[in-house]
């Protein structure tokens, strides 16, 4: 499935590296934190910018990422075949198949959710941030929500008197992202997943958005039931290839 280049376009700018840097026909991510700790493969991979590559670039960013601490890691779209294959011959594995979703905001806003159910804020309370660390989303992810442009806004969620889960959502180019989500595992099948993503299509509608969009692994079996119950469809996908076997 080729994916239109803007909704990669909302990723790098709703989710930002620290540094990118051209080299060849790659574009290298940097996706350090202050302190040097990585902000996971969306921030850190590399992707091909034009529609040829040159094999000896593919060395040049190798040694890139290394000099960054990094093993090597490319994103691999719809359409990067040649680039799959000569990674492929180079020893480099899959990992992580991403499912893009999208809808348009005014098939996803519905009723409002249940009052004190979510909650718009900005910047994240402490508890958010201990919903994500518990979700292995931590300091250098957090930095990646500080360094993205507005609009953005969290979504803290409540079920039962509790807290529920937390969400990052952030505006670019008409189309709301939705990044990080994560209920506690005590909350799950509860619903509160739905009301969120209710919660965020009206925020962005009142930013200004006109679409949704969202990604999720392929093997993330109930996450990809939620997206596809609300009305979103798949509308692009993506691959990593990792020399050594991944972060």
């Amino acid at each position: 499935m080729t994916t239109q280049p803007r909704y990669f376009d909302v990723i790098d700018a709703t989710w930002p590296a620290s540094n990118t840097q051209q080299i060849g026909g790659f574009l290298v991510r940097d996706g350090r934190d202050a302190d040097g700790a990585s902000g996971g493969k969306r921030v850190s991979a590399a992707s091909q910018t034009g529609a040829q590559f040159d094999p000896a670039d593919i060395d040049a960013v190798e040694a890139a990422q290394r000099a960054m601490d990094q093993t090597p890691l490319f994103m691999i779209r719809g359409g990067d075949t040649a680039l799959d294959s000569a990674l492929a011959a180079r020893g480099y594995r899959v990992i992580d198949p991403v499912v893009l979703y999208g809808a348009p905001i005014d098939a996803l806003v519905g009723d409002p959710p249940p009052k004190v159910s979510t909650f718009c804020i900005w910047g994240p309370l402490a508890i958010q941030r201990d919903i994500w660390a518990a979700g292995g989303i931590g300091p250098a992810r957090m930095a990646i929500m500080e360094r993205a442009g507005a609009p953005k806004t969290s979504i803290l969620g409540r079920m039962k008197d509790h807290p529920a889960g937390t969400a990052f959502v952030a505006i670019h180019d008409g189309i709301a992202m939705v990044h990080a989500m994560e209920v506690l595992p005590e909350q799950r099948r509860q619903g509160w997943g739905r009301y969120a993503m209710r919660r965020a299509a009206i925020w962005a509608r009142e930013h200004g958005a006109t679409e949704m969009a969202l990604l999720c692994v392929k093997d993330n079996t109930a996450a990809n039931g939620l997206y596809s119950s609300i009305g979103m469809v798949p509308v692009g996908e993506y691959h990593y290839r990792s020399l050594e076997g991944g972060e």
